[in-house]
């Protein structure tokens, strides 16, 4: 019996663009991806057996409405890697929820990346890292990041990350309205709208690089997210975050993901501390409000 207890940080897309979208129907992306202090705890029990089983047991503040059993994603990474490697196992995953659901914050993706970090150092050399990778990507478009979760450009559909080392230290408040979106849905109204209103025109990206400084207009620049709009539009409570976080000081401000967290990056980190104690937010939905400060530095998160 070997028992792990892991971190999955959330993450920011600190700017995201929409690039294209394939006959399949996957979006291509362009993003910058930074991950977050505030993480899920994970302990994961793993036991010799002569079958297969998986378990999940939920905790956490933010456990309500998180999928459970096979419909989570932490358990289904348990039960693909075992498949992957030609393994038998019974994996006990006990799964304490902090992240925000439905807020663009890749806390699902986050949980199913520690667990296979997890069964890989329990079985090690059984998967490539290829292999390994594949599997992420397999899971979902933010799953690959997590596996080694530090500032990063993420491209494609989520399988093309360069390290950002350039990327200097952020102080943010990150803010949720308690009002989950489904990425399918918002995909689906910028298909509708953005998409076809853009269908010839070329695609913006992301730079390669964070360039210079903490000018406000450059940074304004750089969190555009192109998913904002079709979001907004199904959840107006992110159009009031953004003008609170912005009254509070913040140097530029930004949706994650495709929402419903917004983020203001501030001058330092009194500033930004100051404003997650005084922002406020009141709508229908507002039980499940939650802000977090903290700073994003360039050194790799908990593994």
């Amino acid at each position: 019996m070997q028992t792990f207890e892991l971190l999955a940080p959330a993450k920011i897309n600190l700017g995201l663009r929409v690039t294209g979208v394939r006959e399949d129907g996957y979006h291509l992306l362009d993003s910058w991806f930074v991950p977050l202090d505030l993480a899920d705890v994970l302990c994961l029990r793993v036991d010799p057996a002569q079958d297969v089983g998986v378990s999940l047991e939920l905790t956490g503040r933010q456990a309500q409405g998180v999928p459970n059993a096979a419909e989570n994603l932490a358990a289904q990474a348990a039960s693909r890697f075992l498949a992957a490697a030609g393994r038998r196992a019974h994996v006990q995953i006990a799964l304490e929820k902090r992240i925000p659901a439905g807020a663009g914050l890749g806390g699902g993706s986050s949980d199913a990346a520690a667990v296979l970090r997890g069964l890989d150092g329990c079985f090690p050399g059984a998967l490539s890292r290829d292999e390994l990778s594949g599997l992420a990507l397999g899971l979902g478009a933010d799953v690959p990041f997590f596996l080694d979760p530090r500032p990063a450009r993420v491209r494609g559909i989520g399988e093309a990350i360069e390290p950002l080392v350039d990327l200097p230290e952020l102080s943010l408040v990150v803010a949720t309205p308690g009002i989950s979106l489904a990425t399918a849905d918002v995909y689906a109204e910028w298909d509708a709208v953005e998409g076809a209103l853009t269908e010839n025109a070329p695609r913006p990206t992301m730079p390669a690089a964070f360039g210079t400084g903490f000018d406000s207009g450059a940074l304004e620049g750089l969190t555009q997210n192109d998913l904002e709009p079709p979001a907004s539009r199904l959840c107006p409570a992110i159009k009031s975050l953004h003008g609170e976080l912005r009254s509070l000081g913040a140097l530029a401000v930004g949706m994650s993901g495709s929402g419903s967290a917004v983020f203001g990056i501030f001058p330092d980190v009194s500033s930004a501390e100051i404003a997650r104690a005084a922002v406020r937010f009141e709508t229908k939905g507002a039980a499940g409000f939650e802000a977090w400060s903290g700073v994003v530095r360039t050194v790799p998160s908990a593994a």
